[in-house]
């Protein structure tokens, strides 16, 4: 145990001294709430649109901090040759994988902190009755999402466009699911392509805890379609994720 406390101490010192990750995965998602909080205005569903706006950002955060930074950060380290050397380490790969992915979901829970922080500062949010559910959905949407972003890590070829292919995936998958606003009024063809997406999902069981004050187990088609992304993500990390750099 101790070991693996050291490690998670290790990552977290890494992540919080690196500003270009600090800013994009830790601050963007916060930032754009303060930015689309300023924005919109008006009603959804007959309460204020802050209201949807704080635990859909957090679900946006759910993506482009467990997905998105955690890919890019396996990606950076594998390509650094950071990996092969922990390989030669004592340090066992379960142990380190398993503080990396801790590590990570550390940042998303101060992330989640933050955004409700602020929305219950600014906008006097509260949370839903429902509120248990709606934490269960944020806790199975990272380690969904978490299992893709061992996927993806397992996918992307190199470091210089990790950052690349995760912004072309989770910017359009969070507009197209609702985690940067209603999608109420989109063309059929995009709420069909929605449809497809895992984070849809995710919104949809934050919806339903928190407008109809609905628990998780009331979305069983919502919670296995996550479930199958982060099992299917997995299954490809298993085959797939290697520790020697691709790009030399």
């Amino acid at each position: 145990m101790s070991l693996f406390a050291h490690q998670v101490r290790a990552d977290q010192l890494i992540f919080w001294r690196g500003r270009e990750s600090a800013v994009f995965v830790f601050l963007f998602p916060v930032l754009l709430f303060l930015l689309l909080s300023t924005v919109y205005s008006g009603e959804f569903e007959g309460r204020p649109l802050t209201d949807y706006l704080v635990p859909s950002l957090i679900t946006y955060g759910v993506a482009n901090t467990t997905f998105g930074g955690l890919a890019i950060m396996l990606v950076i380290r594998r390509e650094a040759g950071v990996l092969k050397r922990i390989r030669a380490t004592p340090l066992p790969a379960a142990t380190f994988l398993g503080a990396t992915l801790c590590s990570t979901l550390l940042v998303f829970s101060l992330q989640a902190v933050a955004i409700m922080l602020l929305g219950r500062l600014l906008y006097d949010w509260h949370f839903p009755a429902e509120w248990p559910s709606l934490l269960l959905g944020f806790a199975l949407g990272a380690l969904c999402f978490a299992g893709m972003g061992f996927g993806a890590a397992a996918l992307i070829r190199s470091a210089e466009g990790a950052s690349a292919v995760v912004n072309v995936l989770v910017l359009p998958m969070a507009f197209l699911s609702g985690g940067f606003g209603p999608t109420r009024d989109f063309p059929q063809f995009l709420q069909t392509i929605a449809d497809l997406l895992p984070l849809t999902y995710l919104v949809e069981i934050v919806q339903a805890a928190v407008y109809d004050g609905e628990p998780i187990w009331e979305e069983p088609v919502a919670v296995l379609v996550l479930l199958a992304w982060g099992v299917a993500g997995s299954l490809i990390a298993w085959r797939r994720f290697g520790w020697e750099p691709r790009e030399r």
